[in-house]
C-alpha cells in the first residue's frame, strides 16, 4: 500500500502551521510595529511555544521576510488588477473607481503591509522589493496620466504623478484610521473625489477664453491691473 498520503499531509499540516504563524506575526507587527515585535510575542500570538516556532523560522527577520514576500505578490496582483488595458478606456471617474478600489481593499485587507514596509528596521531585502514596487506603481501611474492627459509635457507630467500618488498614499492613512462602515466608506468617496478634482483640468483641459489659461491673472484680473468688473475700487485683490 502507497505511503505518499503520510508526507502530504504532514506537508500540508506544515503549510498551515507557517500560515497561522505568519498571520500571527501581522498581528503583532501591526500593533508594535516591527522593531519592538518579538519572536516570543509571535509564538504568544499563535498559541505556541517559541521552540515550535523556531522549527519553521530561525528568527524574526526570517518571518518578516516570507511575511513581506507574500504580501508583495499579493500587492503586484492588485495592481495588476487596477492597471490594466481595459481601464485606460473607461471615462476617469471609473478608473479612479477601477484603480483606487483594489489598491485599498488589499490594504485594509493587510495593514501588516504598511506596518512591515515602513518599518525603520525592516531587513533590507524587504525594503528593496517595497522600493521597487513603489517605482513600478509610480511608473503606471505616469502611463494613465500619458494617456489621459497626452498635451502634458514630460516634467509636468512626472509633477502630476508624483502628487497623485503621494495624495493617495496621504488618503489611505485616513482610510485605514477610519472606522470600518459608512465612516471608511466616506473617507474613500472623498479620497476619490479629492484625485477626481486634481486631474480633471488636466484631462479636461480649461474652457476656451478661460482667464485661468493666462498665467499673468490672479483673481480674475492681470496681476497689478485694475480690479475685475465688478469688484469695488480699493478692494483687496486676491
Amino acid at each position: 500500500m502507497s505511503e505518499e498520503p503520510k508526507p502530504r499531509r504532514r506537508q500540508a499540516r506544515g503549510e498551515r502551521r507557517i500560515a497561522e504563524l505568519l498571520q500571527a506575526a501581522a498581528n503583532v507587527f501591526c500593533a508594535n510595529g516591527y522593531t519592538a515585535s518579538s519572536t516570543n510575542a509571535i509564538a504568544r500570538e499563535a498559541h505556541v511555544s517559541p521552540g515550535t516556532l523556531y522549527q519553521y523560522f530561525p528568527n524574526k527577520e526570517a518571518i518578516a521576510i516570507e511575511l513581506g514576500g507574500r504580501l508583495l505578490h499579493e500587492m503586484r496582483e492588485a495592481h495588476g488588477q487596477a492597471f490594466t488595458p481595459e481601464n485606460l478606456a473607461l471615462p476617469l471617474p471609473e478608473l479612479l473607481d477601477a484603480v483606487v478600489d483594489p489598491l485599498i481593499e488589499f490594504n485594509c485587507a493587510n495593514p501588516a503591509f504598511l506596518a512591515l514596509m515602513h518599518g525603520s528596521e525592516v531587513p533590507g531585502r524587504i525594503a528593496e522589493e517595497h522600493d521597487e514596487l513603489h517605482a513600478t506603481l509610480l511608473t503606471r501611474v505616469e502611463e494613465v496620466i500619458a494617456h489621459y492627459a497626452p498635451a502634458l509635457s514630460v516634467a509636468d507630467r512626472l509633477r502630476t504623478a508624483g502628487m497623485t500618488f503621494a495624495a493617495f498614499k496621504g488618503g489611505l492613512d485616513l482610510v485605514l484610521a477610519a472606522p470600518e462602515g459608512a465612516e471608511r466608506d466616506a473617507t474613500v468617496a472623498e479620497l476619490k473625489t479629492l484625485l477626481l478634482r486634481y486631474l480633471s483640468p488636466l484631462v479636461d483641459g480649461p474652457p476656451a477664453g478661460d482667464p485661468l489659461t493666462d498665467d499673468s491673472l490672479v483673481g480674475g484680473s492681470p496681476v497689478g491691473g485694475p480690479p475685475a468688473a465688478g469688484s469695488p475700487v480699493g478692494a483687496p485683490q486676491t
